[in-house]
């Protein structure tokens, strides 16, 4: 008899034991995904520049980013002014603002990338980085712009881009901390304050 109870217990140990670790390992997958859903970031993206070089965001680690889409044909395309300048005031103070031609609204960019940096660079003197044409919305939108503008993956909000020249500024963490409508200027003073925050 005493020997059928302690095979009882052994086995009800067993069992309790087994039972612990399963629940455990389905704790884990969960705290697991919730990390990885905190961890994404800007930083997991390497893109080409309009050279066609790498870049690669995780460089940029400890600055503030603000990513804007570009156009060489739109209303809003003296906008790359006020971003020069922008750029040239507060690049010393980590702060860097990365360019992304496209031409998604209404044909407005068509050129290459050696056209669009020959424009930028002759008209209007741009020396902040500028990457390689892309798309930011559609069917071949690019990656990095389905980070910008889905929550699920940058942990704050579902937006559309509306037109050429929507700004997005990232922190220093490299998490999305506002989305900018096109229509305002770089020198807004919600993005210059943003800056010096």
């Amino acid at each position: 008899m005493k020997k059928i109870a302690i095979i009882a217990i052994s086995i009800l140990a067993f069992s309790c034991k087994n039972q612990e670790e399963s629940l455990k390992n389905m704790e884990e997958p969960a705290a697991q995904i919730s990390t990885n859903m905190e961890g994404q970031s800007i930083y997991q993206f390497k893109v080409k520049d309009i050279e066609g070089n790498d870049f690669d965001f995780s460089k940029l680690k400890g600055k503030k980013i603000m990513v804007v889409n570009t156009a060489s044909e739109c209303g809003l395309t003296p906008q790359y002014e006020d971003l020069q300048s922008l750029y040239t005031e507060y690049k010393g103070k980590n702060f860097v603002i990365v360019g992304f031609p496209a031409n998604n609204f209404e044909q407005q960019e068509p050129g290459t990338n050696k056209e669009i940096a020959t424009f930028c660079t002759k008209n209007y003197g741009v020396t902040f980085p500028m990457m390689s044409k892309i798309s930011v919305q559609g069917d071949d939108q690019h990656p990095l712009y389905q980070f910008l503008t889905q929550k699920d993956k940058n942990g704050l909000e579902d937006n559309t881009i509306r037109w050429n020249f929507q700004k997005y500024l990232i922190n220093e963490s490299g998490h999305l901390d506002k989305v900018i409508a096109p229509q305002i200027l770089p020198t807004d003073e919600v993005i210059i304050n943003w800056i010096k925050a």
